[in-house]
């Protein structure tokens, strides 16, 4: 979460040009990580919490999902282990950005950077840097824990790691357009938890994330499927789980391709509902 002090860093000479704002924006990333780490609370939830989900879910619930006619499934731990890495990108791109934002606007921070020769959009490429930074972190951690469980088999051969990357870069892309979107909503800084945590939490429930998607019935399912985060978690199961897990997908298949087509539509959806609510003045001022 951003603090009081960040504005003095980002006193900049005036530059025009997409390669002056990547730089720009390379630095101001580099000054999130850095105050997010300076959060307890927020490293906490954001990076343990996940950890202590996959540790509950992967030593409590033990039962074998996927197992018919004479077909061997796979523990519960291990089919859960995309689905809690896909939360925690969720939780990052969007219930971080839009808390983080929605207190810096509240504090007058973001009125006090536009107020600087910083070009706009710098601001939103260090919160994407940050996320991109705090995702990667998040997903190792989760990995060598979940290896050192045994609810991991790694991928060995190339294109599952690619597969891996390319859904990370869109989720992350429509995660964070979607937080900086809803981090108008609270119309407090202090209001921003209570307002966007229940939001993301019911977002998990309904995504598949705790339980075999496949299981609840099919008006739910529906509801589901309209979200990033069903997919994002779809698409981790394709790179971490054995290829005749698909039958509890509800098509059968990974869907690599609609995958991608649903989280463009929201990468495209989020970025016009940013560019038509974001505020850099707090309702107080005006």
């Amino acid at each position: 979460m951003a603090t009081e002090t960040m504005p003095a860093t980002t006193r900049v000479r005036v530059g025009r040009g997409p390669a002056h704002a990547a730089r720009i924006g390379w630095h101001r990333g580099r000054l999130e990580i850095k105050e997010f780490f300076r959060q307890r609370e927020s490293v906490f939830f954001t990076l343990a919490f996940p950890i202590m989900l996959l540790l509950f879910f992967g030593s409590i619930v033990n039962y074998t999902v996927g197992a018919s006619g004479g077909s061997a499934g796979i523990p519960f731990g291990r089919y859960f282990v995309p689905g809690i890495m896909a939360t925690g990108l969720f939780g990052v791109a969007f219930q971080t950005v839009a808390i983080q934002i929605a207190i810096e606007r509240d504090k007058g921070v973001l009125k006090r950077l536009n107020g600087t020769p910083m070009p706009p959009s710098a601001y939103f490429i260090g919160k994407i840097i940050m996320v991109l930074a705090l995702v990667a972190i998040e997903s190792i951690l989760l990995l060598i824990v979940a290896k050192l469980l045994g609810k991991v088999e790694l991928p060995t051969d190339w294109h599952r790691w690619v597969t891996f990357i390319v859904i990370t870069v869109f989720g992350v892309a429509a995660g964070s357009l979607l937080g900086i979107a809803f981090s108008s909503v609270p119309r407090t800084g202090k209001a921003a938890p209570a307002v966007v945590t229940p939001v993301a939490l019911a977002i998990q429930f309904i995504s598949g994330v705790y339980f075999v998607f496949t299981e609840a019935n099919p008006g739910f399912q529906v509801i589901g499927a309209i979200f990033p985060l069903k997919w994002i978690a779809q698409g981790y199961r394709s790179v971490f789980l054995p290829d005749t897990m698909t039958k509890l997908e509800p098509a059968h298949s990974w869907e690599h391709g609609r995958t991608l087509l649903i989280l463009t539509l929201w990468i495209a959806g989020g970025l016009f509902l940013a560019l038509r609510t974001f505020r850099w003045r707090s309702r107080k001022d005006g």
